[in-house]
C-alpha cells in the first residue's frame, strides 16, 4: 500500500456559487499545464475536490509545483480505497505509520450517507483500531501531532495524514489581465505576484534607457519575469526605448517636477500598450509614502493622464513586508543586482513630494512631447518569457 493520489482543496473557490465551474475549470487547466512534465499523472475532479492520480510518479516534485498554483487552499497525499471497512482500516494505519507522531486524531467525513457506519462511530472504530496496532502512540483530540482524515465519498474512500498549505487566492486567468510596470527593483515583482494571487494574468512593461541603463538591467527584468512564471504560464514584457524621451523631458521640465512628468509619460505609454493588447488596467509596485512619487499628492497628479484603473497592491505595505514576500517568491536576490533602471539614474536632487496638477500641465504645455511618446510606442520590443523553455532559450523576441 502507498499514497497514490494528491488531494487538492479549493478554499475560497467553494464560495463562488454559480460561477464556481468557471473557476474550477481554469484551476484544473493550470494544474494540468504545470504538470506537463509528468506524463503518467491524471488530474480529475469530483464534487468539492480535485485529485491528481500519481500512477507511479514521485509525489514530491509534483507537490513542489502544485503548492505554488493560485486557487489551491491546501493539498495532501492520499490513499484511495474501496468503501470497505477492512481496506479503510489498513489505509488509515498505513497513513499514521508514515509519520513519527506520538499523538493522533481520527477525523471521518461521511459524504456517502449509504455507508453503514456514521462519522462519529467510524472515528471511534478507527481510533481503537490504530491504538491496537501501534505502540507508543496516544489519542489527542485537541492538539494531535497528526490528524488522520478519512473522507468516505460515493466513488471511494480517501485517507490522508498531512495537510500541506497551498498558495491560496484565485486561479490565474479568472480575473482579467493587467499591465505591470516592471522596473527591476524589489517592489514591482512583488506587486505582480500579489495581482496573480487574485487571479489576474500579467503582461509587463519596462522602460529601458540605453546607454544609461545596461543590457544587464534589461536581463534583470527578464529574470524577474521568469520567476513570476512559476505562478502562471507565460509573460509578455514590452520593452520601451525611453532614452530620447527621458533626456528631453529632463531638459525641458524643471528639476523638481521632472520625476512627476516622467511617471505621467510612463502611464501614457502604458495606456497605449493596454489599448493595443486589450488590457483593462495597470499595476505598479508603489507603496504610499515610500518615495517622492508615491505620496498621495504625487499619485493624484500622475493619475491625471489616464482613466485606466491603476492597481497598487502594495500601497499599504511597508518595505520590510515587501522584502519578506520578495524573498519568499525568490525575486529578492535578482532585484538587488547593482544594475540601475531608468527611474534611478535620473533622480532629481529635490523632487516635489506635493506636485500640483496645474503646475505640471503648465510645464508640459511648454514643449510638445507627443512625437517622442509616439516614437517610443512605435519602437517597443516585446519579449515572451515562458515557464516551458530551458534556460538557454528563455525568451523569444517579436517584431
Amino acid at each position: 500500500m502507498e499514497f497514490d493520489h494528491i488531494l487538492i482543496r479549493y478554499g475560497e473557490l467553494a464560495l463562488k456559487g454559480r460561477n464556481q465551474k468557471h473557476f474550477l475549470n481554469k484551476l484544473q487547466q493550470n494544474v494540468q499545464h504545470k504538470l506537463k512534465a509528468f506524463p503518467n499523472i491524471q488530474v480529475k475532479r469530483t464534487q468539492g475536490r480535485m485529485f491528481i492520480l500519481l500512477n507511479g510518479e514521485d509525489p514530491q516534485p509534483i507537490i513542489d509545483k502544485v503548492r505554488r498554483i493560485f486557487g489551491i487552499h491546501s493539498l495532501s497525499l492520499a490513499i484511495k480505497v474501496q468503501n470497505e471497512l477492512p481496506q479503510i482500516e489498513q489505509a488509515a494505519l498505513y497513513a499514521l505509520k508514515q509519520s513519527d507522531a506520538k499523538t493522533f486524531k481520527v477525523s471521518v467525513r461521511r459524504v456517502n450517507k449509504s455507508f453503514p457506519k456514521g462519522s462519529q462511530e467510524m472515528n471511534q472504530h478507527l481510533g481503537a483500531h490504530l491504538l491496537r496496532h501501534t505502540e507508543g502512540i496516544e489519542v489527542d483530540v485537541h492538539n494531535p501531532d497528526v490528524e488522520v482524515k478519512v473522507e468516505i465519498r460515493v466513488d471511494a474512500t480517501y485517507i490522508t495524514s498531512q495537510v500541506i498549505p497551498g498558495a491560496g487566492g484565485l486561479p490565474v486567468g479568472t480575473s482579467g489581465k493587467t499591465l505591470l510596470l516592471l522596473s527591476g527593483g524589489i517592489d514591482s515583482p512583488v506587486a505582480g505576484y500579489m495581482m496573480m494571487k487574485r487571479g489576474v494574468e500579467l503582461e509587463a512593461i519596462h522602460f529601458h534607457s540605453p546607454p544609461f541603463t545596461s543590457d544587464r538591467a534589461k536581463q534583470k527584468v527578464i529574470d524577474l519575469a521568469e520567476k513570476l512564471t512559476a505562478f502562471g504560464h507565460r509573460l509578455k514584457i514590452h520593452v520601451v526605448p525611453f532614452t530620447t524621451l527621458q533626456q528631453k523631458l529632463f531638459q525641458e521640465i524643471p528639476d523638481g517636477y521632472a520625476m512627476t512628468v516622467m511617471r505621467r509619460m510612463m502611464f501614457q505609454i502604458s495606456e497605449a500598450v493596454c489599448r493595443k493588447q486589450n488590457i483593462l488596467s495597470m499595476a505598479t509596485g508603489e507603496s504610499l509614502g515610500q518615495v517622492a512619487s508615491q505620496t498621495m499628492e504625487s499619485m493624484h497628479t500622475i493619475n491625471e493622464v489616464t482613466n485606466y484603473p491603476i492597481l497598487r497592491p502594495l500601497v499599504a505595505m511597508d518595505k520590510q513586508e515587501i522584502i519578506k514576500i520578495s524573498k519568499d517568491i525568490d525575486t529578492y536576490d535578482i532585484s538587488i543586482r547593482p544594475y540601475e533602471d531608468c527611474c534611478t539614474i535620473f533622480v532629481p536632487k529635490s523632487p516635489k513630494t506635493k506636485p500640483k496638477r496645474d503646475k505640471v500641465n503648465q510645464f508640459e504645455a511648454g514643449f510638445d512631447f507627443q512625437p517622442y511618446i509616439d516614437e517610443a510606442v512605435e519602437n517597443i520590443e516585446t519579449i515572451i518569457v515562458t515557464d516551458e523553455k530551458p534556460k538557454d532559450d528563455l525568451f523569444e523576441e517579436l517584431f
